[in-house]
């Protein structure tokens, strides 16, 4: 080989190196990009059709956040998204808390583990039904602050905290850029719905927070939820129940969908609200079909508000939220599974949504299709039924379709229907009805528990009390240290100078909310309290003064503070204003009277909660047990109950207060505030326009009687269970349930659509065979079919009965799948016999799993 020959192979060799580092170093670029267009989020070079689930890790366990995820990732799910909590994070101005439920980084980490991305909503306000928004206490108190507007100060701080959440993230490498799975941020949050409340500060406030946002180089898009005026690059997004008709405010901008409301949150004296799945359904499909391209489930999992971190007013402890995996982490059905198939059907028309535009034809009234076609002969398409009353049969491509009223069938090959929204064949999952209890729960009674108490002495109880000639505001006094605060007066009576036979007298108590306990002379007199909606209250009472000094006593009680609205920082707590009538033929106003003030209880300051008091002298289990009294801390020793099924506290015999499991707090229970009697409708018909009070269930009940209570918090020997009771109630009433199996149920008929998932493009239906498909949680089996019927049965789950055409199936059923985690059922009349040949049969199945 001549020199000249080996100088051009080592050329060749050289370029062709180069030209492979390029492509690497091209591919590697691309491979670890998220950017945007009209169209959707381009992830990898790709365009994605996303869908996503809010899971917020402080509502649960690190131990469960695993099996969480999981769950979404099975029900179809591709990104996680979370708010971050700014108040627990930092607590302290400048001392920071990432460990335990609040261990930011290891929960992004998990989901990065298990495939997904994440969407992570910094804020840092939150609003999410959570103490203040998310915003510290402490950020109130920095003289001259405002929250949310242009204000140097609140801007100072939230940018602070804004890059440190983001330089974590980049120091763990969790960004896409970086190789982790962080694919959008979101900063502030829903500002577009109080904006106006702020003037032009508010309009300034946005650019800024757009602007330093971008400024922080995350690499990834950034959104503004419910934010019409975002300002490039910023992704403005649609948050409601319904985003179909939405349209970003730039046309380079893609159609996003960041809170999906699954059902509605839950408040203490409220009925428990819910949302049909075939609604749900049918506005996700009505979201991709005219467009959509992301869409995220506001609450994927909704978990439990620990401690005091519920928001307010009065938000309950349970974020359970209707979610299609519930509060205790069990898989909410029908709502999990009929999801799942959708989300499957409109996987299998992603590379048309985002590579064509929609074509859209009218079907007659109320009645359209959106078609998206690749070519003449390569189309998905929508058929949408968007009247709420009555079902129709259209023809589309020279084929005649069912759509039932409220629901879209989706058509990946623009022929073959894979899914209907209102055609629900998943199972259904029965938790919580009355008739399971005795055979899914098991429930351990503490009535003969040995009880230990501490009585709280009404009023000023230590050496920190202070005076004011005024009546304080609550917030600005405890710096919500403690749900309470006493205020106290003195008044004398002149016995000699009565007017009256009486010393009777009324007493009008105007309060900001939340609630508050009136004692005079040491005695309980009345209750008043606010709700969700209202928080102020007007407390009216008639008092039989003595002769002398006579002491008034009010406890105010804070349920949560604020969470949402304009300036909803300033909106105060407490009471503002007593009256008192018919003293000596008078009027008389003390709210300008020299009141004196403790914040807290004694029992919090002695920290009767703490596992380290467990044994103290300070509680007494002479004589016998107090019940049905106002301040009163109770403490027994539970046994763990045994497997590893969800574990709660029964308190339905409880009035309010809080309840601490070895010296963890379980949250606030109000167990004595009952929902109204009337405005329920279960079952609901999905049909039409939904809102947060359409479904509602449980009224003239407690919003909640069962309260969670993680297993990672349970020793296997004996347990602290510690009780503040505020108004009065029965500990011997108290149970601890745990959850040991589910009653589930399947029903489909022989002409039903097959699974969304055996129809695969270019090939057809897999099977033409449809399919029971029975399955229970992880860790439990079918121990017994309790109804098996193929022909027409009738009923429901949990009240199944025979029909008229009746084949027993149960012994093939018990085959099939007794001893079994899942088992999946033929309707075949081959196989399951044919009891009468002239009616389309169903097949209806309930069966009892056990852990």
């Amino acid at each position: 080989m001549s020199v000249v020959e080996s100088r051009k192979d080592m050329l060749s060799a050289l370029l062709l190196a180069i030209l492979l580092f390029d492509c690497n170093f091209l591919q590697t670029a691309v491979s670890t990009s998220v950017t945007y267009d009209s169209k959707a989020l381009i992830i990898n070079g790709k365009r994605r059709i996303l869908q996503s689930g809010s899971v917020h890790y402080p509502r649960t366990t690190p131990d469960v956040w695993p099996e969480i995820i999981r769950k979404a990732k099975e029900g179809g799910l591709d990104v996680i998204e979370t708010y971050v909590f700014w108040n627990y994070h930092e607590p302290v101005r400048g001392e920071y808390y990432f460990e335990g439920r609040f261990d930011l980084i290891r929960f992004v980490k998990e989901v990065y583990k298990a495939g997904l991305f994440v969407h992570l909503r910094i804020g840092p306000y939150a609003c999410a039904e959570w103490n203040y928004g998310g915003f510290p206490i402490w950020l109130h108190f920095i003289p001259g602050i405002q929250f949310r507007t242009k204000n140097d100060l609140f801007q100072g701080e939230m940018e602070r905290f804004l890059a440190k959440i983001v330089d974590m993230m980049k120091d763990e490498n969790l960004f896409l850029s970086q190789g982790g799975p962080i694919i959008l941020a979101q900063v502030e949050n829903e500002y577009g719905n109080v904006e106006a409340a702020y003037g032009v500060d508010g309009a300034l406030y946005v650019k800024w927070a757009a602007e330093t946002a971008v400024g922080l180089n995350t690499s990834v898009p950034w959104v503004m939820c419910a934010q019409w005026d975002a300002p490039d690059p910023i992704i403005n997004t649609c948050n409601g129940f319904y985003c179909d008709g939405f349209t970003p405010n730039s046309p380079f901008k893609p159609s996003m969908w960041t809170e999906n409301y699954v059902g509605w949150f839950l408040a203490f004296g409220y009925a428990v609200p819910f949302r049909p799945v075939e609604d749900l359904a049918f506005a996700v499909a009505r979201f991709f079909e005219r467009g959509g391209t992301f869409q995220n489930y506001y609450m994927y999992f909704g978990g439990t508000n620990f401690g005091r971190t519920a928001g307010g007013p009065l938000i309950a402890t349970s974020y359970d939220y209707d979610a299609p995996i519930n509060e205790y982490g069990f898989i909410n059905q029908p709502k999990w599974g009929h999801l799942r198939d959708l989300h499957i059907a409109i996987k299998q028309c992603e590379d048309h949504l985002v590579n064509a535009n929609a074509t859209q034809i009218s079907l007659g009234e109320n009645l359209e299709a959106h078609v998206y076609y690749r070519s003449s002969n390569d189309c998905a398409a929508f058929l949408a039924n968007y009247g709420s009353s009555s079902d129709a049969t259209v023809n589309f491509s020279g084929k005649s379709y069912f759509l039932p009223a409220w629901s879209v069938s989706i058509l990946p090959d623009c022929v073959n229907v894979v899914f209907n929204t209102a055609k629900v064949i998943s199972q259904i999952t029965l938790n919580d009805e009355p008739f399971t209890r005795n055979i899914t729960m098991r429930e351990s009674s503490l009535s003969s528990a040995s009880w230990s108490w501490y009585k709280e002495k009404p009023g000023i109880w230590g050496n920190s009390s202070f005076e004011a000639s005024s009546l304080l505001e609550q917030i600005n006094t405890t710096k919500d240290t403690s749900d309470f605060l006493w205020y106290t007066i003195s008044i004398d009576v002149d016995g000699n100078n009565k007017q009256n036979q009486t010393n009777e007298v009324g007493l009008l108590i105007g309060s900001l909310g939340h609630a508050a306990i009136l004692f005079v002379n040491k005695q309980l007199v009345a209750f008043g309290y606010g709700n969700h909606d209202d928080a102020s209250f007007v407390l009216s009472a008639k008092v039989d003064f003595h002769s002398g000094s006579n002491k008034i006593e009010i406890l105010s009680m804070m349920i949560g503070l604020q969470n949402y609205g304009p300036w909803f920082d300033i909106q105060g707590a407490g009471i503002r204003s007593v009256v008192l009538a018919g003293l000596q033929d008078s009027e008389k106003d003390l709210s300008s009277a020299q009141w004196t003030y403790q914040v807290g209880l004694e029992g919090e300051y002695l920290g009767l909660d703490n596992v380290s008091l467990a044994n103290s002298s300070l509680w007494t289990d002479e004589g016998a047990l107090p019940i049905n009294r106002s301040l009163t801390w109770y403490k027994t020793a539970f046994l763990a109950p045994e497997g590893n099924g969800p574990v709660s506290l029964n308190l339905s015999g409880m009035g309010k207060g809080q309840a601490w499991v070895n010296g963890l707090s379980i949250g606030r229970y109000w167990s004595q505030y009952l929902s109204p009697s009337s405005g329920c409708s279960e079952p609901c018909d999905y049909r039409g326009t939904y809102d947060a009070s359409k479904c509602l269930k449980k009224c003239g009940q407690p919003a909640q009687t069962l309260y969670h209570i993680p297993r990672s918090w349970l020793q296997h020997s004996e347990n602290l269970l510690v009780i503040h009771e505020e108004l009065g109630g029965d500990p011997k009433t108290i149970s601890v349930v745990a959850q040991i199996g589910q009653v589930i149920c399947g029903r489909i008929s022989e002409d039903h659509l097959p699974p969304a998932d055996t129809w695969e493009r270019g090939v057809g239906f897999v099977s033409t065979t449809p399919q029971l498909r029975l399955a229970c949680e992880t860790g439990q089996r079918i121990a017994s079919i309790r109804f098996a019927s193929l022909g027409n049965p009738q009923g429901s789950c949990g009240a199944h009965r025979l029909g008229s055409c009746h084949a027993d199936v149960s012994s093939f059923v018990k085959q099939v799948c007794v001893g079994e985690e899942r088992c999946s059922i033929p309707v075949s009349m081959d196989t399951l016999g044919d009891p009468c040949p002239n009616l389309t049969k169903t097949l209806a199945v309930e069966a009892h799993c056990l852990g």
